[in-house]
């Protein structure tokens, strides 16, 4: 329950932050080091991901970059995301950028491989896992109707480690919560359209395709 709580609190708490700097005509990235000025393991993931994944440099036309942050399991992780939508409404996800800080790292290959897993599981949720009922019945019965992200979908994925003395934290599950609003919010970027409900729906996104901006 812990960490279903976390993801779906992610999703809502830093896409609305998104929200909250576009309205304020602020910077979502320069918004959040303003507001994590006293908390400084947070912002150092922060600084990391938005320094790895080049944040505020141009992106080719129609690409969008998003950026969330989210606390769990004693880990601090920050992502940056770059994606894109077609004129369809289906979404592509070209590159995740994640910085994490869980302490004291024993094998570094370990926590990467954690985080990798938990980006992809994000993304599947993010994309994929929507629930549909018909006559009182679920109708997804197993993987080839309930699908998970497949490898030639999965974006490159960068996860950048902030070195740390102090005891070990959680990894894997913490690289969950910030991906659906990293990503909302780099589709935003993109096209305009806010998207404020999981799984996203290409339907949705079809309805209003326009480049607006890219951060």
């Amino acid at each position: 329950m812990a960490f279903g709580r976390h993801s779906h609190t992610g999703f809502s708490v830093e896409a609305f932050l998104d929200e909250v700097a576009h309205a304020g005509k602020k910077d979502p990235y320069e918004l959040r080091r303003k507001l994590l000025a006293k908390e400084p393991r947070m912002l150092g993931v922060l600084n990391l991901a938005a320094e790895k994944a080049g944040w505020g440099k141009p992106l080719p036309k129609g690409v969008g970059r998003g950026i969330g942050t989210h606390f769990s399991f004693e880990t601090y992780v920050a992502q940056v995301i770059e994606a894109s939508v077609e004129k369809n409404g289906n979404v592509k996800v070209h590159r995740v950028v994640c910085a994490v800080d869980c302490g004291r790292v024993i094998n570094p290959d370990i926590v990467k491989a954690q985080m990798e897993g938990g980006i992809i599981f994000g993304l599947t949720a993010t994309l994929k896992t929507e629930i549909t009922l018909e006559n009182g019945r679920v109708q997804q019965k197993n993987f080839h109707d309930y699908q998970m992200l497949r490898m030639f979908e999965s974006p490159i994925i960068e996860v950048h480690i902030v070195p740390s003395d102090v005891s070990p934290t959680g990894v894997g599950e913490p690289s969950v919560p910030p991906v659906a609003p990293a990503l909302t919010n780099a589709i935003f970027a993109a096209t305009g359209k806010r998207v404020r409900s999981l799984p996203i729906r290409s339907a949705h996104l079809a309805e209003s395709n326009e480049v607006k901006s890219c951060s």
